[in-house]
């Protein structure tokens, strides 16, 4: 998976670098989907977080949730990809099942629960909700774009 790209040419205007993440949208048998509360800013969010450079996505997402949720997950598909066009940032989301492991929180999270598509409306911004709900309407994968507060309607 290419990571970013440079133009390497001495003077040159650069190429713009994008950082690439993963995030898991991990549905539980009666249709609950995982969610966290990020300590850093206090926002519900599907758990993931940066791809490491050796890794391959599912391994990634699979490492994201678990640290985060103390949930293992399997990785089923790809269900979204997401830009944020402010900060850069392409996150690749992952339809999950849960395999084991009990809810906890980490240092990345102040909070782990398991909510309805109905809760995950209520308490997460329209960005990271449609990731979510994206992930559980069978019509994936998704490509959407946004500016961090509002989706990105394409013209």
């Amino acid at each position: 998976m290419l990571l970013y790209m440079s133009n390497g040419s001495a003077g040159a205007k650069s190429t713009p670098l994008h950082s690439v993440s993963v995030a898991g949208a991990v549905v539980r048998e009666d249709g609950r989907l995982l969610a966290i509360r990020r300590a850093d800013n206090g926002t519900w969010e599907l758990p993931g977080g940066v791809l490491e450079l050796t890794e391959t996505p599912e391994a990634g997402v699979a490492r994201e949730v678990l640290e985060e949720t103390g949930i293992h997950v399997e990785v089923d598909e790809l269900t979204g990809v997401y830009k944020n066009t402010t900060r850069g940032i392409v996150a690749l989301v992952f339809r999950c099942k849960p395999s084991g492991g009990a809810e906890r929180t980490s240092d990345e999270s102040t909070a782990v629960d398991w909510l309805t598509p109905a809760e995950i409306e209520e308490r997460m911004s329209e960005v990271y909700a449609i990731r979510l709900l994206d992930a559980v309407d069978g019509n994936g994968p998704h490509v959407r774009s946004h500016d961090g507060r509002h989706l990105i309607t394409q013209q």
